[in-house]
């Protein structure tokens, strides 16, 4: 789906015009079984990914990158795979903070993420206090997330305000729902990209990919760069967004 033009990771001026570009990070497992290696292979080999891209995108002028690194519904899998990638989370959280911080970046969690095991949580939370005044780019990571439960936990949200007579239902506008939701503080959504060749939206920011162009590619996550992100945005650059219009 890429252009022919050669991406360019050194230009400081964001010509590809997105502000927010989200990733489903799909294929860790499919990446491991070609190389005859365990899973837990797989996963790590995505980490290092997630490294190379969160610098990619910083160098590539985006304001906010987010990651699909956990769904709602990966409780699903082994209780000893769910442990491995909680585990890599951690030692993702502890090894990386510090570039993070140095490099001005704010960090983000999206998601219930506080149904995590209480010292996660507490490492999460310590993690996003201290780049919370960071002004640089934002990397969002969507933690037990799913985009239907959002929904739901938004309606309830409104349902609350509705009941405590902060506003009437008919009242209720685009801006409000948007005001609700985990991602109530980062910007539009302009491009989801899904690695491993998969095209469906796997219950990932549902409201948000309204109007966001998509972008599927082959590439399996483990295999995806600085590079791949550049040849997607360059792709998104020549996208025509009419948001209905003409």
């Amino acid at each position: 789906m890429a252009s022919q033009a050669k991406p360019d990771l050194t230009s400081g001026a964001p010509a590809h015009g997105a502000r927010h570009v989200a990733i489903i990070m799909d294929g860790n497992g499919r990446w491991a079984k070609k190389r005859f290696l365990p899973r837990i292979a797989g996963h790590r080999a995505g980490v290092e990914a997630v490294r190379r891209v969160a610098r990619a995108a910083q160098e590539l002028g985006l304001e906010c990158l987010t990651l699909y690194a956990f769904s709602s519904e990966n409780w699903k899998r082994p209780a000893s795979e769910v442990a491995d990638l909680m585990g890599l989370l951690r030692h993702f959280i502890q090894s990386d903070l510090d570039e993070f911080h140095a490099n001005g970046v704010r960090l983000r969690i999206i998601g219930h993420y506080q149904a995590l095991a209480p010292a996660l949580v507490e490492l999460i939370e310590e993690a996003m206090a201290r780049t919370a005044a960071n002004t640089g780019p934002t990397i969002a990571i969507a933690l037990n997330y799913g985009a239907q439960d959002e929904l739901v936990r938004m309606a309830q949200t409104l349902a609350r305000r509705v009941a405590a007579g902060e506003i009437a239902a008919e009242e209720i506008g685009i801006g409000d729902v948007d005001a609700a939701l985990y991602t109530a503080d980062l910007p539009p959504l302009d491009l989801m990209i899904r690695t491993s060749g998969e095209q469906r939206l796997s219950n990932f920011m549902l409201w948000q990919a309204a109007y966001a162009e998509l972008y599927f590619t082959d590439m399996l996550w483990p295999d995806f760069d600085g590079r791949a992100l550049a040849a997607a945005l360059d792709a998104f650059r020549l996208r025509d967004r009419r948001f209905g219009g003409l």
